[in-house]
């Protein structure tokens, strides 16, 4: 990790802060509002670019794992994201949407940092990577639509359209990216610069949180609990799931890198891809938005304390791994 990445939680707070302090000069609500999609396409351009989707197959050479973290990710994980809305924000419908949007959308870059510092099967979790990828994006308009219609006016094709633009641009142009660079520079040279990658990528999600800040900054002043409102329903979901992920991998007989791969895929979540989501497609709902900034702050800090406490457990697991 370089040092930016290292610093991510605290670099959220403070492009929070920052972005409040100027959502109190005159028309930078106004201007920032603006800046958000932009910024945001920009960081998902940087996430998609180190995206190989050649490693697709040797997700399926480990169908135990694949199966079962698809299960979980996509089908166990929605229900439960949808639980705990309705339990702990009944009467808050964005924070509800948010908190969905959130949950159905699995890691697809932090989590391979923390399989590996849980010393999990990271070429396992590389394989996972791109069917992640490809099915939240298909999903995620399913999950709202069924599960977000009685909560926030949906027009499905309108809904569709958005994410497309949103997701499918920063996407084309990386594949173009990566074709051109390959071409001209050789098949090394773009994982050389993976690191200054990464850090436009965090660069350009820490500005695009300062412009949301900056632009909703009254609304968020106005209900300083949103933080305290999301962290039982958030903090409920990284427990239920991890232990489900733990008890999946002793009933199947994983390895131990098997099942730090398989918690780690099950626990993690894009909130950067969704956020992109949230802001064209609910920018008239700036909630939902502040939700998925508030996310990464509750994350970050639990999937550090599930990466040791998964190497805690190491020793109480001996058989060997595949794929690794």
């Amino acid at each position: 990790m370089t040092w930016f990445e290292r610093s991510q939680p605290l670099l959220i707070i403070f492009s929070v802060l920052l972005g409040l302090g100027l959502s109190l000069i005159g028309d930078v609500a106004t201007l920032s509002g603006h800046l958000i999609t932009p910024l945001l396409m920009g960081m998902l351009y940087a996430a998609f670019l180190p995206i190989l989707l050649r490693h697709l197959g040797g997700a399926f050479r480990n169908y135990r794992v694949t199966i079962s973290s698809l299960a979980i990710n996509f089908v166990w994980t929605p229900l439960l994201a949808w639980g705990l809305g309705v339990l702990f924000l009944r009467d808050a419908p964005d924070l509800r949407v948010g908190l969905l949007m959130l949950m159905v959308t699995p890691c697809t870059d932090w989590y391979l940092l923390f399989t590996g510092i849980a010393k999990g099967n990271v070429s396992l979790a590389t394989a996972l990577l791109p069917l992640n990828f490809i099915l939240q994006m298909v999903l995620l308009p399913v999950y709202l639509a069924l599960f977000a219609q009685a909560e926030v006016s949906l027009d499905f094709g309108v809904l569709v359209s958005k994410i497309a633009i949103v997701l499918l641009i920063p996407m084309g142009l990386a594949l173009l990216s990566r074709y051109a660079i390959g071409r001209l520079k050789g098949p090394t040279w773009l994982h050389q610069k993976l690191p200054q990658v990464a850090m436009v990528q965090l660069l350009c999600l820490n500005l695009a949180i300062v412009a949301i800040f900056a632009a909703e900054g009254a609304t968020v002043l106005q209900q300083p609990d949103l933080v305290l409102r999301l962290l039982l329903p958030i903090g409920l979901f990284f427990i239920i799931n991890f232990l489900l992920s733990q008890l999946v991998g002793r009933a199947i007989k994983l390895a131990y890198s098997e099942v730090a791969c398989l918690t780690c895929t099950t626990l993690a979540r894009n909130s950067p891809v969704a956020l992109a989501v949230a802001a064209a497609a609910f920018g008239d709902r700036p909630l939902i938005a502040l939700t998925l900034v508030i996310g990464p702050l509750i994350e970050l800090p639990i999937m550090a304390l599930v990466a040791q406490v998964l190497l805690r457990s190491r020793s109480d697991y001996s058989k060997p791994s595949r794929l690794e």
